[in-house]
């Protein structure tokens, strides 16, 4: 049976589906959820939401005019590169994830995470616009950069194989070897989850740096709330694979899960390694101040072992510190300037109504 855009079941019970490949869904629905977390990070996501417009580019197109030849170099390398994985993102989840999501929290939270992307892609063209005079030339070379495009190929491997199988099985199901097609998608979401926890962070590292040099300021503001939207879609593929360990019950993805353990290993070694060979790449033609090849190289390690230690999985690498312990003030920020007259707080992004006020309570106060 092909699937269908509403379910009239109406006894389905969405609170009793699994995450994927369950009844096709009904309402979009939020007052009662199997993963209420999902519905949070939406939330989040939601009221973090933010314009690059609003960000000052005036001083980064002097900033960058500035700068040495190799650092022009490190600086549109990463902006190419981030370019590329965040138009990858932008498509990514909604086309490979949601035919087979059975949840309407879940449905949401893709959905959101997918807009946010956009966000991300229009934000680099911002910066591209502003700060070259010929931004069509960096656009242009970017799937002609040889080294980003091999990159390319192992960010978009796993989702173009669930995307390839997951059309055969939305036209009709019984044709489909569902072993195999949750496998996909099970190495599709740790990929996501590279992507968003790993692949990424190299090229923050190096757009933080200028920040803290006190050039190119505005870029790395951007490139900041962009590292907060990625934290939030990472806790999100952490969220899922963490369910199929430990809630789901789905004895045929627990299966996947051990028979793919060695592969996954595998997925995380090669990122790492593309990571660092992007670090030496980077500073083939010189350095900048602050960081250095051999830093970014072990700040990729101890990037990888917390990723892989927050999906059950044991670190690999022996680096246990943060090398450049500076980053964590742009990548873990809660409170920042996101229109000229407001700061954003965090406890106020999630019920900001709060309904469980009495008739007496503003009894004392007067006008």
């Amino acid at each position: 049976m092909a699937k269908t855009v509403l379910n009239k079941d109406k006894n389905l019970d969405a609170t009793k589906q699994p995450m994927f490949f369950g009844d096709d869904l009904q309402i979009q629905r939020y007052d009662t959820m199997k993963y209420p977390v999902f519905d949070k990070l939406t939330q989040q996501q939601l009221g973090y939401f933010w314009r690059p417009e609003e960000v000052s580019l005036q001083k980064d197109r002097n900033d960058y005019l500035e700068l040495r030849d190799e650092q022009k170099f490190i600086f549109t390398s990463n902006l190419k590169y981030q370019t590329m994985l965040d138009s990858v993102q932008g498509r990514g989840p909604c086309l490979a994830f949601l035919p087979f999501v059975s949840l309407p929290e879940l449905e949401g939270a893709i959905i959101t995470w997918d807009f946010m992307e956009t966000i991300h892609s229009r934000s680099y063209t911002y910066i591209i616009k502003n700060l070259y005079s010929q931004p069509g030339e960096v656009f242009d070379t970017i799937i002609q950069d040889e080294k980003i495009e091999k990159r390319a190929e192992s960010v978009t491997k796993t989702y173009d194989d669930l995307i390839k199988m997951g059309y055969q099985w939305t036209l009709d199901k019984s044709k489909v070897d569902m072993y195999e097609l949750k496998k996909k998608l099970y190495l599709a979401m740790v990929s996501v989850n590279i992507l968003e926890g790993l692949r990424f962070y190299v090229s923050f590292a190096c757009s933080f740096a200028f920040g803290e040099l006190k050039k190119l300021e505005g870029s790395a503001k951007i490139i900041s709330f962009i590292a907060r939207d990625e934290s939030q879609h990472l806790a999100m593929s952490q969220r899922i694979i963490n369910n199929w360990k430990d809630y789901e019950k789905d004895n045929e993805m627990l299966k996947i899960i051990k028979d793919t353990e060695k592969e996954v290993y595998k997925m995380y070694d090669e990122a790492v390694q593309e990571e660092k060979r992007w670090a030496t790449y980077l500073f083939s033609k010189g350095s900048m101040i602050g960081l250095s090849e051999k830093l970014l190289h072990q700040f990729v390690e101890y990037t990888a072992n917390r990723r892989m230690k927050s999906i059950q999985l044991t670190p690999a690498y022996d680096q246990k510190s943060n090398p450049l312990p500076w980053t964590d003030h742009w990548l873990n920020s809660r409170s920042t300037q996101n229109a000229p007259q407001e700061t954003e707080i965090e406890s106020y992004v999630i019920g900001g109504i709060k309904q469980d006020v009495k008739k007496d309570q503003f009894k004392a106060f007067k006008l």
